[in-house]
């Protein structure tokens, strides 16, 4: 019954962030001092799971907060916040997006208040107002009303073009913008104090990879990534953190197995079915929800190769 005046509250209108209290805190693990990281299921959105379905998580300063990710529905980015107020009070000042896909920004609604800004990749912005209502509509069938109402979208109030500093009170944030890789809008975060890095989306463990930007820029990026010396890094599907490089090797040998097949498939004169069907099947029993994304990895491949 709380749960279902929560959401009638959001969905007319009052501040989502004044009924956190009502929610069961998203369960968080601190991987680094200050550092806490949400580890979601291997699942699609549903009313199961409320749509909390990405890695989410904040950042805690000397005198202030840094959420990274919300979830993917009003009632995620509220047990989010009830997860911040378990560990802290201070305040909320800024909420990373790292990318526009629903499970990562659905849930922002419920941070929005005087002095929270929303930041993300200069591309971010047009990118959730052109899906917006494609979005708010497939999730909510998805996650189901209780869960889903008060739900809107919230574009960043401030952009990264290349790379930003946030201080956090004696600790710095670097905002780092992508060129097109996993979306073309990939930011990651870099907490400078424990050598951190949450990459986001930019690396799927043990759940497929879901290609939605360039798989050549994809891999492009992930070759300069592992060049970088960090102690742990934060995927945005996985455990709730990682060794690096070390972590990298299964996405990279998936992403360059979907590469030669489709590649070979394009110089046989084969059809974007065929490759939908086939390319990088041999990597079906390493991944979980493979069935769901692969066939739409290997068109979204196709049509980037077959103008190489």
């Amino acid at each position: 019954m709380a749960a279902r005046l929560v959401a009638l509250a959001c969905g007319l209108g009052i501040l989502c962030a004044a009924a956190w209290a009502e929610e069961t805190p998203l369960p968080v693990q601190e991987v680094a001092p200050g550092l806490f990281v949400y580890q979601a299921p291997y699942q699609l959105a549903a009313p199961v799971n409320g749509g909390a379905i990405g890695n989410v998580g904040f950042v805690v300063g000397g005198d202030a907060v840094a959420v990274i990710d919300t979830g993917g529905s009003a009632a995620a980015g509220r047990r989010l916040l009830a997860a911040v107020r378990a560990k802290t009070d201070k305040p909320i000042r800024w909420v990373i997006n790292t990318h526009f896909h629903p499970d990562h920004v659905l849930g922002n609604v419920a941070f929005r208040a005087d002095g929270t800004r929303f930041v993300g990749h200069a591309n971010l912005k047009l990118a959730l107002l052109s899906r917006a209502t494609v979005y708010l509509e497939a999730n909510r069938r998805l996650v189901g009303e209780a869960d889903f109402a008060g739900t809107e979208i919230v574009p960043p109030d401030e952009a990264v073009a290349e790379r930003r500093e946030i201080d956090l009170g004696g600790r710095i944030l670097v905002l780092e913008a992508h060129p097109t890789a996993h979306t073309n809008a990939d930011l990651s975060v870099y907490d400078a104090a424990t050598r951190s890095w949450w990459l986001a989306d930019l690396l799927f463990v043990r759940h497929v990879p879901a290609l939605d930007g360039s798989l050549a820029g994809w891999l492009k990026v992930m070759a300069e990534a592992a060049k970088r010396p960090v102690d742990r890094v934060v995927p945005g599907h996985g455990p709730a953190s990682l060794s690096w490089p070390d972590a990298m090797a299964p996405q990279w040998r998936y992403l360059n197995r979907l590469r030669d097949d489709v590649r070979a498939m394009v110089a046989d004169g084969r059809t974007i079915a065929e490759a939908a069907a086939k390319a990088g099947i041999s990597e079906r029993d390493a991944w979980a929800l493979f069935e769901d994304f692969n066939a739409r990895n290997a068109t979204a491949a196709f049509k980037e190769m077959e103008w190489e």
